[in-house]
C-alpha cells in the first residue's frame, strides 16, 4: 500500500515533527522527541528573551518534568520554596509540600523571562532545531487526506512533517484553522500580575489568598503573592469565568486595591512596581478538543490543560508534552498508515485516563467557588482545620501518591470514578 498525506516520503518532509511554538508544552515535546531520535523543528514566534503572563510558581509537579529533563534547578536564578502560604478568615497556614514518592518535596519561582529560553535551549541540546520568530499563520494540508503535513508563516515560509505539534497557546491558531473552537461548558480564567521592589521576595513559601477583601468589601477571585528571590514580588489574583464579576471588571484596579490595604513594608505600591500590570487567559479543563485529528497534536494551553482548582498550568504542559511525544513515537515507529493513525487517536483517550475525572472535579469546584459566599464559607471551615487543609492541598495541586495514605486514596478514587468529558 503506497503512503500519502501524513505519511509522505520522508525525503519530502523538513522535519519528523514540526511543534509550533516554544513554550513549556512545545519545548517539552520537542526534547523528548529528539531524545528518542526523531528530527523536530521548533518554531517561536517571538524572540527570546521574552515576557510571558504568569504566576512564575512551579509546584512539585512542574519540578519532576523539570528534573526528568535533566534541567539543573541548582543554579543561579531558581528559588526553591517549601510549600504554600494560605492566608483566609482572617488566619495564615503553612502547609509544606507532601512527601511523596511519586514527586519531589519542594517547589520552584523562575519568572517567565527566561524559563521558557531555558526549556528551548534544553530542547536544542536534544536535538531539536528552533528557529525564532517563525510566526506560524496556519497549517499545510494534504489535498485529498485533508490531513496536516506542514505549516505556513506569515512571512511565506512552508515547513513540511510528518506530524504537527500545536503547543501554541490559548490563541492557538493552528487549531481553529482545523475547527477546534473553545468549548462553552467549560471553566476560564484570567490571570493579572505585576511584580513589586518587596523584602519578601526570598519567602520561602508560595503564598494563597483565598479571600481579597478592599476595605470591608470582599472581592472576587483569590490572589498570590510569590517570592522570586531577585529582590521582587510576583503579586497577581486570579478570576472564574463562574463569578458574576468576570465580566465587567478592571483587573488592574482590582490588583491596586487588593494590595492598597497590605502592610506598608511589603512595599506593594506603584512607586516599587518594576513592569506594568499584565493579564491572560487560562483555558481550563479540556476547554478544546478533540486533542489530535488529522496529523495535528494539542498540547498545553492549546487543548485547554490548566488545572481548574489551582490554575496551575506549567505541569500540565510539559506533561502532556511527555505524553504526545511517547504517543508520536510509537506511531511513527508503525508499519503502516493506518496502524500510525490508530496510535495517535488513542492519544485523546490517554489525556482522558490521566486527567479527565480529576478535571471533571475541578469544573464541579469552580462552579461552586462562583456561587457569593461559597469561597468565605469554605475558607471558615476548612482553615481552622490542619487534617482538612492538608487534604485540600493534595487535591488541590494534584498531589498524591498512587498507593499513598488515606487522602491520597480518596483523592485517586474521586479521580477514578468521576466520568471525564
Amino acid at each position: 500500500m503506497s503512503e500519502s498525506g501524513p505519511a509522505a516520503k520522508r525525503s519530502a518532509v523538513d522535519a519528523d515533527v514540526i511543534v509550533v511554538g516554544a513554550g513549556p508544552a512545545g519545548s517539552t515535546t520537542a526534547y523528548h522527541l529528539a531524545r528518542s531520535g526523531l528530527t523536530v523543528l521548533l518554531l517561536e514566534k517571538t524572540r527570546f528573551p521574552r515576557e510571558k503572563v504568569c504566576g512564575d510558581g512551579l509546584t512539585p509537579r512542574a519540578v519532576k518534568e523539570l528534573l526528568a529533563m535533566g534541567v539543573d534547578v541548582d543554579a543561579p536564578g531558581w528559588t526553591r520554596n517549601k510549600g504554600l502560604r494560605v492566608v483566609g478568615g482572617g488566619r495564615s497556614f503553612e502547609l509544606s509540600w507532601p512527601e511523596l514518592q511519586t514527586y519531589p518535596d519542594f517547589g520552584l519561582v523562575r519568572t517567565r523571562q527566561d524559563f521558557d529560553q531555558i526549556l528551548a535551549e534544553n530542547a536544542e541540546r536534544a536535538g531539536a532545531i528552533l528557529r525564532q520568530g517563525a510566526n506560524v499563520s496556519g497549517p499545510l494540508l494534504d489535498e485529498r487526506s485533508g490531513h496536516v503535513i506542514g505549516v505556513r508563516t506569515q512571512s511565506g515560509e512552508e515547513y513540511r512533517s510528518r506530524l504537527v505539534v500545536a503547543a501554541d497557546g490559548n490563541s492557538t491558531r493552528l487549531s481553529l484553522a482545523m475547527g477546534l473552537h473553545k468549548r462553552a461548558d467549560r471553566p476560564m480564567g484570567v490571570a493579572v500580575r505585576t511584580y513589586y521592589t518587596s523584602p519578601r521576595h526570598d519567602d520561602d513559601y508560595l503564598e494563597i489568598w483565598l479571600e481579597l477583601w478592599d476595605g470591608d468589601r470582599l472581592l472576587p477571585g483569590y490572589g498570590w503573592i510569590f517570592g522570586v528571590g531577585d529582590g521582587t514580588s510576583n503579586v497577581g489574583l486570579g478570576l472564574l469565568n463562574t463569578s458574576e464579576s468576570f465580566k465587567n471588571i478592571d483587573y488592574r484596579d482590582l490588583v491596586r486595591r487588593w494590595v492598597r490595604h497590605m502592610p506598608a513594608d511589603w512595599g506593594f505600591t506603584d512607586e516599587n512596581m518594576t513592569g506594568p500590570i499584565r493579564g491572560a487567559a487560562l483555558p481550563m479543563a479540556f476547554n478544546r478538543q478533540p486533542h489530535y485529528t488529522r496529523g495535528l497534536v494539542l498540547v498545553g494551553d492549546s487543548g485547554g490543560m490548566i488545572n481548574p482548582f489551582n490554575g496551575e498550568g506549567i505541569a500540565y504542559a510539559m506533561e502532556s508534552g511527555r505524553i504526545a511525544a511517547d504517543t508520536i513515537v510509537t506511531a511513527l515507529a508503525k508499519r503502516t498508515p493506518a496502524e500510525r493513525e490508530r496510535t495517535l487517536r488513542a492519544y485523546p483517550g490517554i489525556l482522558k485516563d490521566a486527567y479527565g475525572g480529576y478535571f471533571t472535579l475541578g469544573r464541579l469546584f469552580v462552579e461552586a467557588i462562583g456561587k457569593p459566599g461559597v469561597m468565605s464559607f469554605l475558607t471558615r471551615h476548612t482553615l481552622p482545620h490542619p487534617g482538612l487543609m492538608r487534604f485540600a492541598m493534595k487535591l488541590l495541586a494534584n498531589l498524591t501518591d498512587r498507593r499513598g495514605d488515606a487522602s491520597d486514596r480518596i483523592i485517586n478514587a474521586l479521580s477514578k470514578v468521576t466520568p471525564p468529558a
